[in-house]
């Protein structure tokens, strides 16, 4: 800590309920409460709500924190952190998305934009009165065990508050639910570029494309958006791929594509081999347009779900090539031996994991990722938590409300030391379950923390199931 610091420490109280809240919980919480007693819930995005109404629900103490003034995460775009821009939308549809227990309104987009979601985790803060659990515009600054090595430590939270003072307060224990998108994954590239290199983190409006010559590098959900975007405003457009993609349409006999399919989940090798032909009636074979073939089966890596990209390549308007071997004032050479010239070159290269607060060998990392017993519980502590570090296609954010259940009653388990909160342990301690389904993901960042939907639901819903 620097010595211009000032602190204030450990002496924080709850605030007291409101009448409104009483009734939406249910809860007879005591009017103050000492920090010690209490959860410490870091960030007020989809994760950070759905981890805030849980622990609420069951009555367990918590004091939520986010940099940023009001909830939303990245969905919220006025948020300085948000890496969100005018045209985005979800790319799965808003019943596959939303929580369970607060539907969507039906005049709400089957896609919605980053405006009505903004306006719906608003209004779900609001229908369970969250906010006052919160401080806003504070900053975690670091996340410390008390008695390291001890599962049952508290732990320290150091924040830096609005005035741009350090605070310090112990935990019982601590739930990270920042998000997974905020922390650019920004790739070296050979040579100096001489025109502008950006991420995709920097991107809003595809006026800044107005007149330019643009390369898209990577044809993720983003990538492709964002080409499509660039189509209307720059003077050309290409994307540079270094692998083969799936695509799928939005909407498959008019209605939105992950909302098909049977109730009962049809066997991997099935599913990947029917969905592959069904692909290529609506989408064809995108490999004429220059994309590589997959080397990968079908759901092996995140599918890229867009109506639009297709239709540009076809008509012209975007032009695929080759991975980038090096850049060379504004000129860009590719690995197949071709080269051209740019104004801009925006990286659509995704994001990094990134808990900065912590000490890594808290959270167990290795590798790309730290490795936890569901995605959810750091192996060492009993009362240290993430929220939302899954990636998998379809999982909605129900999947992060069934995690924040399986945290909220564990937690209570420990307070009562019931023996179904020891049986979870010693599943804890044990061989880690396999999340995959059976599908080999691709060896990459972003899918070292990647799961199968219906295998990882099913997994956290029995094991939230034995604690309930």
């Amino acid at each position: 800590m620097m010595e211009t610091d000032t602190m204030r420490s450990s002496s924080h109280t709850a605030p007291a309920p409101t009448a409104a809240a009483v009734r939406a919980t249910g809860a007879t919480e005591p009017a103050q409460l000492p920090t010690e007693q209490m959860i410490a819930l870091i960030g007020a995005g989809p994760s950070g709500l759905a981890g805030a109404r849980n622990l609420q629900k069951l009555g367990i103490p918590f004091q939520g924190f986010e940099a940023y003034t009001d909830v939303g995460g990245l969905w919220n775009i006025a948020n300085p952190r948000s890496t969100v821009y005018e045209s985005a939308h979800l790319i799965s549809s808003k019943r596959t998305t939303e929580f369970t227990e607060f539907p969507m309104a039906d005049d709400v987009a089957d896609y919605p934009s980053h405006r009505e979601l903004c306006r719906y985790f608003a209004a779900f803060a609001e229908r369970f009165d969250l906010r006052r659990h919160f401080r806003f515009g504070v900053r975690v600054e670091s996340v410390e065990p008390v008695q390291p090595g001890d599962p049952l430590t508290p732990w320290r939270v150091s924040i830096r508050n609005a005035e741009g003072e350090l605070e310090s307060a112990v935990y019982k224990g601590v739930v990270i639910a920042n998000g997974t998108l905020a922390e650019p994954n920004m790739p070296r590239f050979e040579g100096e570029f001489a025109g502008e290199l950006l991420h995709t983190s920097q991107y809003k409006s595809a006026e800044q494309f107005k007149g330019k010559c643009v390369l898209i590098v990577g044809a993720g959900n983003s990538g492709c958006d964002i080409a499509v975007d660039a189509v209307h405003y720059a003077q050309s457009v290409d994307i540079s791929v270094r692998r083969g993609y799936y695509f799928v349409p939005k909407y498959v006999f008019g209605k939105p594509a992950d909302t098909l399919g049977g109730k009962k989940p049809l066997p991997r090798w099935l599913k990947q081999r029917l969905d592959t032909i069904v692909l290529k009636w609506f989408t064809g074979d995108p490999t004429r347009f220059g994309f590589p073939r997959p080397t990968y089966k079908m759901y092996e890596s995140h599918p890229i779900v867009n109506s639009l990209i297709l239709h540009h390549l076809g008509h012209g308007d975007i032009h695929v090539k080759a991975d980038i071997a090096r850049f060379d004032g504004h000129t860009v050479h590719f690995k197949d031996g071709s080269q051209q010239d740019y104004d801009l070159v925006l990286a659509a290269t995704g994001y990094t994991l990134h808990y900065p607060f912590i000490d890594r060998d808290h959270l167990n990392w290795q590798g790309m990722a730290p490795q936890l017993y569901l995605n959810i519980f750091a192996p060492r502590y009993k009362r240290l938590a993430v929220l939302g570090m899954i990636e998998a296609s379809g999982i909605g954010w129900q999947g992060r409300y069934e995690q924040a259940e399986l945290v909220a009653r564990y937690f209570k388990g420990l307070d009562g030391n019931t023996p179904a909160a020891r049986r979870m342990e010693t599943a804890m301690a044990g061989p880690a379950p396999d999340l995959t389904g059976g599908y080999h993901y691709l060896q990459l960042e972003r899918m070292a923390y990647y799961v199968h939907k219906d295998t990882y639901r099913s997994a956290v819903r029995a094991a939230s199931a034995a604690l309930a």
